[in-house]
């Protein structure tokens, strides 16, 4: 099992991969929300998320789920914390999860192609990187847009657009509209 705690800003963090916390149950009977998305299934590497306020207390949040790291365990978990939103974005395997902090409920469920890859924020934009995806958030949780790509990809942001590399092909556009469509 490999665990990892960290803080950002006035929320703690604590996650485990491979195995439940030995207090799991602590945790779940804490929890103001606990969103156990099939933990007890035998499919998969368990991933258990935590988030409080404060490191004193019992976290509020308790996610548990598994998911598929794909071949070699490619594919890590990944977390972005935005506290000035008051939101957490969980992403692990083709799972994307958003939770609103204060009030304390799950914003949505998605799914990314192939493989979650990792979480980037960028001012008000949040961008999500899986293996067949580039994805666009803003800050407060709304699904902006999302697009296919193919490895090898990579992007960078520039004056507010999206420089997007795939396998050589480059296009870019607006980084709040997306690329179906130009501002």
């Amino acid at each position: 099992m490999s665990e990892l705690s960290f803080f950002c800003d006035r929320y703690a963090v604590r996650a485990c991969v491979g195995a439940l916390p030995w207090i799991y149950n602590s945790y779940v009977e804490h929890a103001v929300l606990n969103d156990d998305l099939g933990i007890r299934s035998t499919d998969g590497t368990p991933l258990f998320v935590a988030v409080g306020r404060d490191s004193s207390s019992w976290p509020e949040l308790v996610v548990s789920l598994r998911f598929d790291p794909g071949p070699k365990s490619f594919f890590y978990p990944g977390i972005l914390v935005i506290p000035d939103r008051d939101i957490v974005l969980i992403g692990a395997g083709t799972t994307l999860l958003a939770y609103k902090l204060l009030p304390l409920q799950r914003l949505w469920e998605d799914t990314a192609d192939c493989g979650f890859w990792c979480w980037r924020q960028h001012g008000e934009l949040v961008l999500m990187s899986a293996e067949l995806e580039l994805a666009a958030w803003h800050v407060d949780g709304r699904k902006l847009w999302s697009t296919f790509v193919e490895p090898p990809w990579e992007y960078e942001i520039a004056e507010g657009d999206v420089l997007l590399d795939v396998m050589g092909r480059k296009s870019r556009f607006n980084a709040a509209v997306g690329p179906a469509r130009r501002s």
